[in-house]
C-alpha cells in the first residue's frame, strides 16, 4: 500500500459533471482548497451537489474547453500549483458516439494527451486520478478484475480505453504519477436528467415517457455520489501509482428491475409511462466489477445501499419536481 499523500489544493476536470460535483462537494467538507474546470457551465443549483456547502469561498470554478484552452488550463494550474487532478472530463453518453466518432476521439484522446505531455513537466502534481469505465471491457461474462483484457464494442468505450492505455504509457516512460479508476453507474440527488434514475422518476410522476433500449435487460450496478466520492478521495490518499481499482456495489440489477423499483416509489404501473425500444448499436449485456482490490488496499466500502440510495433520490426529484420539470431533461451534444 502507498505511504498517504497529503493533498491540500485539488484540481476537479469535469468538476460540472455528477461525479465531479460530489467529490467538490465531499473535498470542501474535509477542508480542501478545490478548482473545478469543466466545459460547460455551472448547472441549476439544483443540479450541484456543492451548491450549499459551507466552505464554497475554497472552490473556484472556471469555464474552460480543453480542445480549444489549453493554455488557460495550464496556466491555472501553474498559478494555483494543486497537489493533486482528478479527471471527470470527457465526452460522455454511448449511443451518439457512432454519430461522431471522431469527436470523442478528438475531446477524450487528443486533447487529453497534450494535457498529459504538458502535466509530465509539473512535478508538484503528486496523483492524476483517471475516472474511467467499465464499458472499456465490452461485454463480458463473469466478474471483471482489473487485469480484464480490454475490448472496447463502440466509439465512447475506444475513446476511454485509448487514454487509458496512453495514461499508463506515460507513467511507465515519464513516471506521471496515474491511478487509474473504474466504477459502476453513478446515481443520487443532483444528478443529470437524462441519467436513467432521475429520469425515470421524472417520467413516473408524469414528465415525459421513457424508453427503455432493448427492453432494459441489461445488469448493472449502481453506486451514490457519495460513496463515489468517498472511493476517490480514499485512492487520491492511498492508491498505488500506476494501478488500477474498480469501485462497485454487489448489488446487481437489470435496468427494468430499477425502473419497477421507481415506478412502485411513484405508486404507478410501468407501462403508463414506459415503453420497449430496441437495443442500442454494442451495448453490452453486463458489467460485474470485482471491488475487492479497492476493498482491501484503500478500505474503501460503499456506505449506501441501492434501495436506500434511490428512495433517496426518487424523493429528490419529487420535492424539487416543478424546478426539474422545467430544465432540459435531454442530452445535448457538444461537439
Amino acid at each position: 500500500m502507498a505511504s498517504e499523500r497529503k493533498i491540500d489544493r485539488l484540481l476537479v476536470l469535469g468538476s460540472t459533471s455528477f461525479g465531479g460535483g460530489c467529490l467538490v462537494d465531499l473535498a470542501l467538507n474535509k477542508g480542501l482548497t478545490v478548482f473545478g474546470a469543466s466545459r460547460s457551465d455551472e448547472p441549476h443549483p439544483v443540479l450541484r451537489p456543492y451548491s450549499d456547502n459551507a466552505n464554497l469561498a475554497r472552490f473556484r470554478f472556471d469555464r474552460i474547453d480543453l480542445n480549444h484552452h489549453l493554455d488557460r488550463l495550464l496556466d491555472l494550474i501553474d498559478e494555483h500549483r494543486p497537489d493533486a487532478i482528478v479527471d471527470f472530463a470527457g465526452q460522455g453518453m454511448v449511443a451518439p458516439s457512432w454519430e461522431a466518432p471522431e469527436q470523442w476521439y478528438q475531446t477524450n484522446i487528443v486533447a487529453k494527451v497534450r494535457l498529459h505531455k504538458a502535466l509530465v513537466e509539473r512535478p508538484f502534481v503528486q496523483a492524476y486520478v483517471r475516472i474511467s469505465t467499465p464499458e472499456v471491457y465490452g461485454d463480458h461474462d463473469g466478474r471483471l478484475t482489473e487485469s480484464a483484457p480490454l475490448s472496447p464494442s463502440t466509439p465512447y468505450a475506444v475513446s476511454h480505453a485509448a487514454i487509458d492505455m496512453s495514461l499508463m504509457a506515460f507513467y511507465r516512460y515519464y513516471g506521471m504519477p496515474v491511478i487509474l479508476t473504474r466504477f459502476a453507474n453513478f446515481y443520487g440527488p443532483g444528478q443529470q436528467l437524462y441519467r436513467i434514475v432521475p429520469r425515470t422518476a421524472l417520467c413516473a410522476l408524469g414528465s415525459g415517457r421513457l424508453t427503455l433500449d432493448g427492453g432494459g435487460t441489461s445488469i448493472r450496478a449502481f453506486v451514490h455520489g457519495r460513496d463515489v466520492a468517498a472511493a476517490v478521495l480514499a485512492v487520491l490518499e492511498s492508491g498505488r501509482l500506476g494501478q488500477t481499482y474498480h469501485f462497485s456495489t454487489e448489488e446487481f440489477v437489470s435496468i427494468r428491475e430499477l425502473v419497477e423499483t421507481i415506478a412502485e416509489f411513484a405508486g404507478v404501473a410501468v407501462p403508463s409511462f414506459c415503453s420497449d425500444g430496441p437495443e442500442r448499436p454494442g451495448k453490452d449485456s453486463a458489467y460485474v466489477m470485482d471491488s475487492g482490490k479497492a476493498r482491501d488496499e484503500l478500505g474503501w466500502r460503499p456506505r449506501t445501499e441501492l434501495m436506500t440510495g434511490l428512495k433517496e433520490t426518487f424523493d429528490w426529484v419529487a420535492g424539487s419536481f416543478d424546478v426539474l420539470r422545467s430544465l432540459p431533461s435531454q442530452y445535448v451534444h457538444r461537439a
